[in-house]
């Protein structure tokens, strides 16, 4: 037993000699440890990094060019700035199109867009604008749009030519607070094209209520049901994509909140974006082909003819409406163009338009401008019947000739559907 016992010690003293050879082994030679770290290679993976290769190309820019018209012949309402000019061929008409607001958009289909309806509102030509890898210059394609919903605030557009990837569509129903969100866009314009933000799902199903109008500018209230992020949503990030980390587009950013009426305090981190399951029915129409797609036309709006002599029209002279005249701006009334003038002979007049109604609606095509009525009008023939639809405030006319007419001053008024049957009418602007 004793002899046994000075074995285990004599086995004992062996180990702690190993290690303790060891450990000076380690301390003695520094060089050598130095040498095995310095080849070794650490590789750490974003989870991120893989999904944003997959999509980030398929992110594309929107710019909104709007026709501004105006004559120097023009009336002016009692402050308001309603008018641009009366379209009676009295002054000089010039017309001139600008770049109104840009924003972003992601491919769904061959060629195909979705954004959000803010980013096209009120556009006389749209573009989408792409920089390809390793350019300086954006490379723009003149789109269409083929559908949209301005209660959820979703516009589909065709730009022909685009051959960019679509990125497929996730479920946004299978979201939970705490996954992760990617969102690319362009903020502040094409100077930021591409940005890439990271966040989390901070909660799902926000009602965000806002006001908003209808079809034809008069102001409502909706609600909708959003998916509230950290990412960083700026400016120009509208319409762009919202992905998960497989890269699927599960949302589009719609709007950042910035402050609190309430408080007056300052706010980071809530941004909105629309889920995309909202968008899947307007989406799956336009692929299908439920829903027709028109072509582009690549001419510029302003620089469209205006002559109609020798060709069939209404019988009325008509004005542009400032869309920032704070008629426009508060809802009292609709965007559309506001008849001045209704020749008494004329079609228009025998189907019982009167001067001071708004047109807002020809051939089921809403219109705030004199040339995208003109460019309805100009394809048909005498003879042809058109459908059209005004707004009427009863003594409006006088009430916008009146300097000391205020907002409460002007009645709720209705919206009135008629048909026209076009005729020559030559001594009449349109």
């Amino acid at each position: 037993m004793k002899q046994r016992k000075h074995l285990i010690g004599y086995v004992a003293i062996a180990l702690v000699c190993v290690m303790l050879g060891s450990a000076l082994t380690l301390t003695l030679n520094p060089s050598a440890q130095a040498e095995n770290t310095a080849n070794t290679t650490v590789v750490v993976e974003s989870p991120f990094t893989a999904a944003i290769a997959k999509v980030h190309g398929s992110v594309v820019g929107i710019n909104n060019y709007q026709t501004v018209r105006y004559s120097t012949g023009g009336r002016n309402y009692f402050g308001f700035g309603f008018g641009y000019g009366n379209g009676n061929g009295n002054g000089q008409a010039k017309t001139q199109e600008v770049l109104a607001s840009t924003g972003s958009a992601v491919v769904i289909g061959p060629d195909y867009v979705l954004t959000n309806y803010h980013v096209v509102e009120d556009a006389t030509k749209l573009e989408v604008s792409v920089i390809p890898e390793g350019a300086d210059e954006a490379v723009t394609y003149v789109a269409s749009l083929v559908a949209s919903d301005e209660n959820l605030d979703i516009a589909i557009l065709y730009a022909p030519g685009l051959g960019i990837e679509p990125v497929t569509l996730g479920d946004s129903d299978a979201l939970q607070v705490g996954d992760w969100t990617i969102c690319i866009g362009n903020p502040l314009g094409e100077q930021f094209s591409g940005t890439v933000t990271v966040g989390i799902v901070s909660a799902l199903n926000r009602a965000v209520s806002s006001t908003s109008y209808d079809k034809y500018g008069r102001k409502e209230t909706i609600t909708n049901a959003m998916i509230q992020t950290d990412a960083a949503i700026n400016a120009g990030n509208s319409g762009g994509g919202m992905f998960n980390v497989n890269g699927e587009l599960m949302g589009i950013p719609t709007l950042k909140y910035t402050g609190s009426a309430y408080s007056g305090s300052t706010v980071e981190g809530i941004g909105m974006c629309i889920p995309i399951n909202a968008a899947k029915p307007l989406i799956e129409d336009v692929l299908s082909g439920k829903i027709e797609t028109v072509a582009p036309d690549e001419s510029s709006s302003a620089s469209a003819s205006s002559d109609l002599t020798g060709k069939p029209r209404m019988g009325i002279t008509v004005s542009d409406i400032n869309q920032s005249s704070t008629l426009i701006t508060s809802g009292t009334l609709p965007k559309g163009v506001y008849v001045n003038e209704v020749d008494a002979d004329g079609p228009a007049a025998k189907a019982g338009m009167q001067p001071g109604d708004i047109i807002v609606d020809v051939d089921d095509t809403v219109i705030t401008t004199f040339s995208q009525m003109s460019s309805i009008i100009s394809g048909k023939s005498a003879g042809d019947v058109i459908k059209v639809k005004v707004y009427r405030v009863e003594g409006l006319d006088d009430l916008l000739s009146d300097e000391n007419a205020t907002l409460d001053d002007i009645p709720e008024g209705r919206y009135v559907d008629m048909e026209i049957t076009l005729a020559v009418v030559d001594n009449v602007k349109q």
